[in-house]
């Protein structure tokens, strides 16, 4: 009968619901977020490649310092030293016998707390921390292995001296110079190895974008990265080899600042800065 009243209506509960514009806003706000956090945890990965690649260096340098650093030991109590000899040679073996054992103790000191707190502080420290704890242990692991080279040239010259203490003057002779190219043989190995293999400051790539400026701006190939390693190994100084070596972070940004200018990071920590001074500022 179509005068009786019908049932009362229902709504269907598949069908879909008007969305309303807080709502959208809210699922774009999440999307937002969401796109934010997937590209911080992949940028977390890469950088964390390099975090274990220097961690492994640490513990690769403080293996043999220790290993460096036991010789020397047995160095300083185990050699009997004739009565007869000078003095003079003598404080000079126990002195650089000491100073290569130091030198290893510190290598081996700086690799444990390098590879024990980096990436700890990377683990558990605030936001920015992976970026933080990877320019730290790349500066410090270059500091290490330079306290482990130089304990290792120590090391030969206490076995030459060791030498003059112990054998007649023919055989001392013939130790020291042996000694002494296996000297230039390490030195020269090392600096053709290291020219082999180093990357010159304006094309270094890292884990961290804190630039806007492509570095390679088309494909390089092994001829060029030898010869960018050529040219500016030409027209570098000691001096600055040296503090390109102890400070491989901050060089190659003072090298790509000064060819592209200030990038986006640079901006915003000069603009924190300046935000950090200026309720001082108005205090005073």
């Amino acid at each position: 009968n179509s005068s009786t009243p019908s049932a009362a209506w229902r709504p269907d509960p598949w069908q879909e619901k008007p969305v309303g514009r807080g709502v959208r806003g809210a699922m774009l706000h999440a999307d937002k977020r969401a796109l934010e956090q997937n590209l911080k945890v992949n940028l977390l990965r890469i950088r964390e490649k390099e975090l274990h690649f220097y961690t492994e260096n640490c513990v690769a340098i403080g293996t043999q310092a220790s290993l460096l650093a036991g010789f020397a030991y047995a160095g300083l109590i185990q050699v009997d030293i004739p009565e007869h000899v000078n003095e003079t040679l003598k404080t000079a073996y126990l002195c650089v016998t000491t100073t290569a054992m130091g030198l290893e103790l510190i290598a081996v000191l700086n690799s444990t707390l390098c590879s024990m707190l980096g990436p700890g502080l990377a683990l558990r420290g605030p936001d920015g921390s992976m970026n933080k704890a990877v320019d730290e242990m790349m500066e410090e692991y270059r500091l290490t292995f330079f306290f482990f080279g130089t304990g290792l040239v120590a090391f030969h010259f206490s076995a030459l001296i060791f030498a003059w203490l112990e054998f007649v003057w023919p055989v001392a002779m013939a130790m020291s110079v042996t000694i002494f190219l296996f000297l230039y043989g390490m030195y020269h190995y090392f600096l053709r190895i290291y020219a082999r293999f180093k990357v010159p400051p304006s094309m270094m790539i890292t884990g961290r974008f804190d630039t806007d400026v492509p570095v390679y701006d088309k494909t390089v190939t092994a001829t060029d990265m030898r010869r960018a390693n050529a040219a500016h190994t030409a027209s570098q100084s000691v001096g600055q080899r040296i503090d390109e070596y102890l400070h491989p972070v901050a060089y190659p940004r003072d090298v790509l600042r000064q060819r592209h200018g200030p990038s986006a990071s640079d901006v915003a920590e000069a603009n924190e800065q300046h935000a950090e001074a200026s309720p001082s500022r108005l205090a005073r």
